[in-house]
């Protein structure tokens, strides 16, 4: 009886050691197989920093001191010289050049405004004459000083006596209509020379003159003319 005992608890323990035996293979095998994995990552991991090491290195370099900032200052400017020579002429346009407006008679022609007058007139070369409303300008404007408005583009440009004028004027006094024809000489003057522009711009010439009349209001005489005043 002792002997079975003895040979059955033998086996029992023979039982017990080779079931921790397996767990402990069972438990063995997954740290194996992550210890080989474990290499292959370590590798990808290498590699990927050998790649992305240069580029890195190539975007930015660390400053230390100004030398190193004199240095990529000088290596931009190349570059950014030679954006801006790009850009340059396509920024910069120039205006087009003005060109001679003239019809099939070899006449400029232009309207001139000033106050209520409006002026279309007509220019070409000649004698100096100038006709108003079918009117020579003497007959026309009688006054001197509207004839000497009248005429003031051509002592500008200094070509007095050298282009007839005919012009047909509608609204305003005469004063108004002196006005308004010599605008209209102006840029036919422009119109037929564009060499004549800057003399004729810097004297204001060719800039309408929108001065007008200011409105009566109400309880005055005139715009500000006020009433007089009575003490009793």
């Amino acid at each position: 009886m002792t002997d079975n005992k003895e040979t059955e608890d033998k086996k029992e323990n023979v039982a017990k050691e080779e079931a921790t035996d397996k767990k402990e293979t069972k438990k063995a095998a997954p740290k194996a197989k992550a210890k080989k994995a474990a290499p292959k990552k370590e590798a990808a991991k290498k590699g990927d920093k050998k790649d992305v090491a240069p580029k890195a290195e190539a975007k930015e370099k660390p400053v230390k001191d100004l030398k190193d900032i004199g240095e990529a200052v000088q290596a931009e400017a190349p570059a950014a010289a030679a954006a801006e020579v790009k850009d340059g002429p396509e920024a910069e346009q120039k205006p087009a050049p003005r060109v001679q407006k003239i019809d099939d008679l070899g006449r400029a022609y232009a309207t001139g405004r000033r106050k209520d007058a409006v002026a279309r007139v007509w220019l070409k070369p000649g004698s100096g004459r100038v006709v108003v409303n079918g009117r020579d300008q003497t007959v026309y404007f009688a006054r001197q000083t509207q004839r000497l408005v009248l005429n003031q583009p051509f002592l500008i440009v200094n070509s007095v006596g050298k282009y007839d004028v005919m012009a047909t004027v509608k609204g305003g006094g005469l004063s108004g209509q002196a006005g308004a024809v010599r605008h209209g000489i102006s840029r036919a003057l422009e119109n037929y020379d564009p060499t004549l522009r800057p003399p004729l711009k810097k004297a204001g010439m060719l800039t309408r003159d929108d001065r007008i009349v200011e409105r009566k209001k109400v309880g005055k005489h005139k715009a500000r003319r006020s009433k007089q005043w009575a003490k009793r």
